[in-house]
């Protein structure tokens, strides 16, 4: 049995959070969001396995080029559009879309001389405040736009939430307010909900959705339930036993002794730690699960290994123990290392085997 630690990815739990979206948004297409490999689960695997998505995200350039060089021919659309004039030819030649967030994008865009006309989403700043364009600039750039033969019209209307996780904020409510007040009379199809959206803000599906972490198996609300809006884990991170040994009360374990045995009891040393992407402070305060069973991890999490108090419980060298997946969501863990599922995901590191299920 390999010793490396394994991230196995369930493909069918995939398409059953995807069809979660659609069931969800029926009237709504889906641009799956892939950036940061895929949250974790592998770019391309993901893009083959989504297939009946309509559209694919990705944050930056060239993790739309790797999914063209894949064999994706499925529209992509750049989330952070292009960084600079520059990279315009290539987005036409990758037939790439882009996100337009910022006047100097604007101005390039009508500047640039291009072989075919781009598909832009233009992107309203309406309280997130990280990109963006303000209401004015919002106009006058599609006024721009709309005469630039260098863009394809319609254009694509869209905004970000900030906080659609919080179900009793006001602030996702104000923000749809502004994003409609600012488009009305502008034509396009609309793009607002994230996955938070689509599950909890159901007036801001518009024309397009665009999940990212629920179709990974994981609640994008805060404080939530993943099994509460039937979604499947698609991750299951895992590693082996590779020794048992006992302890006796008064001894302590690992780096700077942080757990110290109360009384006699039987130690399993699993091959994970740190330098695989599980969190280093989840020592002393997380669970894994071996045979179904939980048991404490005690000790600091090292750079390759981590201790786990088993007992007495007929545990041998060579068994599976599950970091995160299936019995122990991913949700739990980041609450207790007081981070988000989408740290954890984004994490895991090359040393990790992946597995497509």
């Amino acid at each position: 049995m390999s010793r490396r630690p394994q991230a196995r990815i369930d493909t069918a739990a995939l398409l059953h959070n995807l069809q979660r979206v659609r069931e969800t948004a029926p009237a709504a297409k889906v641009l799956a969001v892939l950036k940061a490999n895929a949250y974790g689960h592998g770019l391309l695997k993901v893009a083959e396995t989504l297939k009946d998505a309509n559209a694919f995200g990705v944050a930056r350039i060239d993790e739309a080029l790797m999914l063209r060089a894949g064999g994706v021919v499925k529209p992509i659309v750049l989330l952070e559009g292009f960084f600079h004039a520059d990279e315009l030819p290539q987005v036409v030649a990758s037939n790439l879309q882009i996100v337009v967030h910022h006047p100097s994008q604007v101005e390039a865009l009508v500047q640039a001389r291009l072989d075919a006309a781009v598909q832009v989403w233009l992107k309203l700043d309406s309280g997130m405040h990280r990109l963006g364009l303000l209401p004015d600039e919002f106009l006058q750039a599609y006024q721009q736009l709309s005469q630039s033969p260098n863009v394809i019209k319609p254009m694509r209307l869209m905004t970000h939430f900030a906080c659609a996780d919080e179900l009793k904020s006001l602030a996702t409510t104000q923000q749809m307010q502004q994003f409609f007040a600012v488009v009305e009379g502008c034509q396009g199809e609309l793009c607002l909900a994230n996955s938070a959206g689509v599950f909890a803000w159901p007036q801001s599906h518009g024309d397009w959705v665009r999940p990212g972490l629920a179709l990974y198996g994981v609640s994008p609300l805060e404080d939530g339930d993943a099994s509460a809006l039937h979604l499947q884990p698609v991750m299951t991170f895992c590693s082996s036993v590779i020794a048992v040994r006992t302890v006796q009360a008064g001894d302590k374990v690992g780096y700077g002794g942080s757990w110290t045995a109360t009384q006699p009891t039987r130690l399993a040393v699993v091959a994970i730690g740190y330098g695989d992407g599980y969190p280093r402070n989840a020592g002393n305060h997380c669970e894994v699960l071996i045979k179904g069973k939980r048991y404490p991890i005690v000790g600091r999490v090292s750079m390759d290994m981590t201790t786990v108090d088993i007992g007495d419980a007929p545990i041998e060298q060579g068994d599976e123990v599950v970091l995160w997946g299936e019995g122990l969501p991913v949700e739990e863990i980041a609450a207790k290392v007081q981070t988000i599922p989408y740290e954890l995901l984004c994490n895991i590191t090359s040393r990790v085997e992946m597995h497509y299920l």
